[in-house]
């Protein structure tokens, strides 16, 4: 074989070679989640999404928080690129510390996956009698609005209570222990608790508050990705039609992600839940700006804030 003929045939074994072995991922999107992000987390345990992002070429980094609140500020400072389902309460915080966000997607209502809860032999029967009461509730979650809606109905001020601002897991050990009078929590902690202590739904979010789940990525991130936010919002599609069509399925899958919860209390966890992924549409931000609204009057923002004054991004 001569040089030239020597030097061709190495060429080809390198073309071939380069076919035959994937690339190397040209770049790497952070994802922040929590334990409660159950499309992201089910797209996480399954590999689907890494799978349909190496298919582009780009790898994935995974970052836990352990709430919405401190999950958006790595957002706002560029720590991650994009965040998992925070509650619609979660934004309006960050508006108010001016974070340069962008919506992406959302979840449609699901008011019932959410409510306040007494025990069974509480003297609460109506939420008038929330008037005094010291109330456990996670700071800046759905579930705090909803207090608060719940209140301004039964014609009481967010004054009126004594909050306990508590994570999900110490709002529990306090309710068991009769630490607070009520708690308002989300699923699965909600069924969790209804189907181990005996309590009562004083109120859910029906007629309250309407619940929704938002997606958000920094503007920079989407104005310079739309195609990569284009495929995690198809995914999250997938991942929402997977649930509701193979509940006991997706139950078994999560149990383990969610501390372990036995299947039948994620399976009716789940069913409060719509995990039906959409655009955000600008003109359907109202309840945004009703959220922002109380939280001033109650003294929980600093300042008041526009809901309508962010960046949608559209599939």
């Amino acid at each position: 074989m001569t040089p030239r003929s020597t030097t061709l045939a190495g060429l080809f074994m390198a073309v071939a070679w380069a076919l035959a072995t994937p690339a190397q991922a040209a770049e790497t999107i952070r994802i922040g989640y929590q334990k409660s992000s159950t499309l992201i987390t089910l797209l996480k345990s399954q590999g689907t999404l890494e799978q349909a992002l190496k298919d582009k070429g780009i790898d994935v980094s995974w970052h836990e928080f352990p709430s919405g609140l401190p999950l958006l500020e790595a957002l706002n400072i560029g720590n991650v690129d994009i965040s998992a389902d925070v509650a619609d309460t979660v934004p309006i915080f960050a508006q108010a510390a001016q974070a340069k966000l962008t919506y992406f997607a959302e979840e449609a209502p699901s008011p019932a996956a959410q409510a306040i809860v007494v025990r069974n032999d509480s003297p609460i029967h109506q939420l008038a009698d929330l008037k005094g009461k010291k109330i456990a509730v996670t700071k800046a979650a759905g579930t705090h609005y909803l207090l608060i809606a719940a209140l301004a109905k039964a014609g009481l001020k967010f004054a009126d209570i004594d909050p306990a601002y508590l994570s999900p897991a110490d709002g529990r050990a306090a309710f068991e222990n009769n630490k607070v009078d009520a708690w308002v929590t989300w699923e699965p902690f909600l069924t969790s608790v209804q189907r181990q202590l005996p309590t009562r739904v004083l109120a859910d979010g029906t007629g309250l508050a309407n619940y929704k789940r938002y997606y958000l990525t920094s503007t920079p991130y989407a104005q310079a990705n739309p195609q990569v936010l284009k495929l995690v919002y198809e995914q999250l599609q997938q991942a929402g039609q997977w649930i509701k069509a193979h509940p006991q399925d997706a139950a078994k899958v999560l149990g383990p992600l969610w501390g372990n919860l036995d299947a039948p209390t994620v399976e009716a966890a789940n069913a409060h839940r719509s995990y039906q992924v959409e655009p955000v549409q600008a003109d359907q931000l109202g309840e945004q700006q009703k959220i922002a609204d109380a939280f001033l009057a109650a003294k929980l923002l600093p300042k008041a804030v526009d809901a309508h004054d962010v960046q949608i991004w559209k599939p």
